[in-house]
């Protein structure tokens, strides 16, 4: 069923019709609860999660419209700006479009960073904590617009769907070792580039990602759940003594892949979230240093629904959207509740629309999660987290409505950003329509 509620009491009458437990609170004075991580202030409890907009230049330095994007969100409030995905390596970007980090473009990643912040302090008093999210590809590495997949392990359905061969190496043992210091040099750059915070991603069938559920793979990263997260917690130890103390480690972490046990992390034998081995892993991560995690789900190019609950989208889903967002909303929590000292970002709100500003309240309020972070929703409205801090509420004509075309930009190597409410991405999507008719 569409999210077309128009009353809380709507919503929850659906959500109890659904058996769905989606808590909801009124009490939207919590937002403005600051944090303190690793002695870096979070002014409130709001996150923009990462998005990519797919607008690099060919270096991979931030291009016209990345800076737009990020002056926005500067403007817009939040406590944490959440970059999105930043390649350690020209080989593990996504597309020619991605963001990369290097030696030559340090400067530039610089001076985002000052910009950023100026509006920021000037316009709300407070630079918010800036991450920056460091990743490689993996099996979706396309540097130069043709793939150039980077396999940890051989799954049939992603082979199939994406026309690898039974015989296609996987990633070497030593080009993984090699990697994780590619990672801590990165960070080393991203340090100097002004980022306050390092974020080692583990999400969504990259290969960090792929690393933690490659059960088939033999060698020093696969098999057991030592090799599997062999990767994972070496870089961030890397990351950590490469940087200095004041910057925070966090972890952008899929707690649930959501496919056959054999191939994925945090999956019980029947298929349903098993939280045993993602609980060890924050626990072994914290005590290496990673004090914050963005809380995810899923793989979006496999099964878009899990991590990103849309109305309209590639394919229907097998479940009404609003159980993805409890999911989520869940899954977070657990976590939470097993590893209390570690902060924690929610997702999974933005389907909820209006409303989702009373189920992050619910969630702060329960101690659910540290921070209430919004992805689409950023994208549609960039000041929403002024709009909540101020208002106690988006406004309904402000709320992504999960539509799903900023992903079809970005997954067409275009510019990404919302097509509903900001003409620059509108005209971009009609232009994409009309060179695909």
């Amino acid at each position: 069923m569409k999210n077309s509620f128009k009353t809380l009491d709507e919503i929850k009458k659906y959500c109890s019709e659904a058996g769905v437990d989606i808590g909801f609170s009124g009490n939207t004075e919590i937002y403005r609860k600051s944090h303190v991580i690793n002695g870096f202030t979070v002014n409130n409890s709001l996150a923009v999660l990462p998005m990519e907009g797919a607008d690099a230049l060919e270096d991979g330095s931030p291009g016209e419209l990345t800076r737009r994007r990020y002056l926005s969100f500067a403007r817009g409030g939040a406590g944490i700006i959440w970059f999105e995905a930043v390649a350690v390596v020209p080989e593990g970007r996504a597309s020619m479009y991605q963001l990369h980090l290097n030696k030559g473009n340090v400067d530039a990643f610089r001076r985002l960073t000052d910009e950023v912040r100026e509006p920021a302090l000037k316009q709300n008093g407070h630079a918010p904590m800036l991450v920056i999210q460091l990743t490689h590809s993996g099996r979706y590495s396309k540097p130069d617009g043709v793939p150039r997949p980077v396999i940890a392990a051989h799954n049939p359905v992603l082979d199939e769907k994406y026309g690898i061969a039974p015989d296609y190496p996987v990633v070497t043992d030593e080009a993984l070792e090699a990697l994780e210091d590619r990672f801590a040099e990165t960070a080393r750059l991203a340090q100097q580039a002004g980022f306050d915070a390092m974020d080692v991603k583990a999400s969504h069938g990259y290969l960090l990602g792929e690393l933690l559920g490659a059960h088939t793979r033999e060698g020093r990263y696969g098999g057991g759940y030592e090799g599997r997260t062999r990767f994972i917690k070496n870089a961030a130890e890397k990351v950590r003594q490469a940087v200095d103390a004041r910057v925070t480690l966090a972890s952008r972490l899929s707690l649930y892949d959501a496919m056959e046990p054999q191939y994925g992390f945090g999956v019980g034998p029947d298929g349903q979230p098993d939280l045993a081995e993602p609980v060890r892993l924050l626990r072994e991560l914290y005590n290496i240093g990673v004090r914050l995690v963005a809380v995810t789900a899923g793989n979006p190019y496999l099964i878009p629904h899990v991590n990103r609950p849309y109305d309209n989208g590639p394919y229907v889903p097998p479940e009404p959207p609003v159980k993805g967002v409890e999911r989520l909303l869940t899954l977070a929590a657990r976590a939470k509740a097993e590893v209390p000292e570690m902060a924690f970002v929610g997702a999974g709100y933005s389907w909820l629309k209006s409303f989702a500003v009373q189920a992050g309240a619910y969630a702060l309020e329960n101690g659910h999660a540290d921070f209430i972070g919004f992805g689409r929703q950023a994208f549609a409205n960039p000041g929403f987290a002024n709009d909540i801090l101020e208002t106690g509420k988006i406004a309904p004509g402000k709320t992504c409505i999960t539509c799903t075309k900023c992903v079809e930009l970005m997954r067409s190597m275009l510019p990404a950003g919302c097509v509903v409410r900001d003409k620059t991405y509108a005209r971009l999507y009609q232009q994409h329509i009309k060179n695909n008719a």
